[in-house]
């Protein structure tokens, strides 16, 4: 039936001419054969009466904190008055179309409100209504639990939405529409180095989200790998091709000139810490650590001292176990991690060096290095983050 999902943010949605838009994208796809299973977020951000934040507000301003169970049914509200909206303008066109909630279009959830997890899903509503030549519009974000309680997915929960019914039923992409123009080899803001990746696989898309970029929420990405569907990522407002996600890219785009660097990521606020020697301390320093939830980002350890990074919403917590066990340290502050991402520089001998001489020749200072197969990650003073990200950029060339 030539499926394909179409997923529209909370910015497509946002505006008369911007729903407008959203309608010319799903009547551009029945005209080209697909068969168009649509999912929306909520309607914009505060101060739309829609937007969710608004919606929250307005309770918690009346009626003060407000429980999980009904939290979620609240949250629920934002994305059925999106999918109602766009169903009535299809019908509008001359276009069959039904609103559905999440649960309704068939996704089955456990009962953690705020952050729920799929169990199962039910494919028969959405491909009965497909195979009728009717335009399924989903709300995103939510789902249903067994005893049919609503309940919302957490961040990025119409991503996940679109990716969870998208292996469900088959598509054959899925595409996500945002008011960019695809994937971006560096945060333009950033860097005006940055431009469009054509494409990209999925474990580079989880290695950039990891390593600080504003990407595609992973748990989308994995559920499409799980069924090895293609996500897109385009652009509401223009007719740019967009990013795909896949698993070769090699195979699908064989056309395409595959380069050794995909992408150059950041992560601010990162705190450095030397641990040079342990006093009187009661307990292991990582175990005092992983006891207190401090996430280690880069680490070396050595026999005289060992060197890690930490964010820096944590420094008060690191630093009350560390005098408390006395330990002796000195710390880095205002530091980022930037970090070369691409899955073709494992086993390549010279990437290394060729970062250190793109950063050095910037007289920009490295402390500290981590690498794996397919990342290499440099702490560098936040405020060289720019000459940074466009050195590497320049020197990979993308």
């Amino acid at each position: 039936m030539n499926i394909i999902v179409q997923k529209f943010g909370g910015t497509s949605v946002a505006t008369p001419e911007a729903r407008g838009q959203v309608i010319q994208k799903i009547l551009k796809a029945k005209k080209e054969g697909k068969s168009p299973v649509v999912v929306v977020s909520a309607m914009g951000r505060v101060p739309s009466p829609y937007a969710t934040d608004t919606l929250l507000q307005f309770v918690k301003d009346e009626a003060g904190e407000i429980k999980d169970r009904e939290y979620d049914l609240l949250l629920s509200c934002g994305e059925i008055i999106s999918a109602v909206t766009i169903a009535t303008m299809l019908q509008a066109a001359g276009y069959d179309a039904v609103a559905l909630t999440g649960g309704q279009s068939g996704i089955i959830t456990d009962g953690v409100h705020k952050s729920a997890d799929l169990l199962y899903g039910k494919s028969d509503a959405l491909v009965g209504y497909v195979e009728k030549d009717i335009i399924p519009v989903v709300a995103g974000f939510q789902g249903m639990t067994v005893e049919g309680e609503i309940t919302t997915l957490g961040r990025g929960g119409s991503d996940t939405t679109a990716a969870m019914l998208g292996g469900l039923i088959g598509a054959e992409s899925i595409e996500i529409y945002t008011d960019v123009d695809g994937i971006m080899t560096a945060d333009p803001r950033v860097s005006e180095c940055a431009s469009i990746i054509p494409a990209i696989t999925y474990n580079e898309i989880f290695q950039m989200a990891d390593s600080g970029a504003k990407v595609i929420h992973p748990r989308a990405v994995e559920y499409a790998m799980r069924a090895n569907i293609p996500l897109i990522i385009k652009n509401t407002f223009s007719d740019e091709p967009g990013t795909a996600i896949v698993q070769s890219v090699k195979k699908s785009y064989p056309s395409q000139t595959v380069k050794l660097i995909t992408g150059v990521a950041h992560r601010l606020n990162r705190i450095q810490f030397k641990i040079t020697e342990k006093l009187d301390a009661d307990c292991d320093l990582l175990e005092c650590m992983a006891k207190e939830h401090i996430s280690i980002d880069l680490i070396n350890i050595f026999p005289e001292y060992n060197v890690f990074t930490i964010d820096g919403e944590d420094k008060n917590k690191l630093e009350a176990i560390l005098k408390k066990d006395g330990y002796e340290y000195t710390m880095v502050e205002d530091c980022c991690k930037v970090t070369v991402i691409g899955e073709r520089m494992t086993g390549v001998p010279g990437v290394m060096s060729r970062i250190m001489k793109a950063l050095n020749k910037e007289g920009i200072q490295v402390l500290q290095t981590a690498d794996s197969l397919t990342t290499i990650g440099c702490l560098i003073r936040s405020e060289q983050v720019s000459r940074a990200v466009t050195a590497l950029l320049l020197e990979f060339n993308i």
